[in-house]
């Protein structure tokens, strides 16, 4: 119905950069908020940036001045630019689309996710 397909993920050395994509595509009205995680081998996947359609920004308190999360919604497609990297930033990072609207009515909504993409950050 919705599929999200992730780029960008590899290995970098630590102080590097990295930037993801995440588009969406499919039957889509509408997506309120869209955002990665992560999940670090051995720990539980957690929020590392969201944005809505309205250009509203949360971010984890780790990765806040150097991560920016942005979004071009005419795509459904959304941005992490990753700076400043450390090592434990590696994990394997997911995009997620919340509060789709496959069509306009009824107003029904979904949540999907992308397949991950892994990034290694090296000392």
């Amino acid at each position: 119905q919705v599929q999200l397909v992730e780029s960008g993920g590899g290995l970098v050395q630590a102080g590097g950069s990295l930037r993801l994509s995440c588009a969406a595509s499919g039957t889509i009205f509408s997506i309120n908020t869209m955002g990665w995680y992560r999940q670090a081998p051995g720990k539980q996947r957690e929020l590392v940036a969201i944005i809505t359609s309205g250009g509203f920004t949360n971010y984890a308190d780790s990765v806040k001045g150097r991560f920016t999360i942005s979004r071009d919604n005419a795509k459904n497609t959304v941005y992490l630019q990753m700076n400043s990297l450390k090592p434990e930033d590696t994990a394997v990072y997911y995009c997620n689309a919340d509060r789709v609207r496959t069509m306009p009515i009824p107003p029904y909504t979904y949540n999907f996710w992308g397949q991950g993409t892994q990034v290694t950050v090296s000392s």
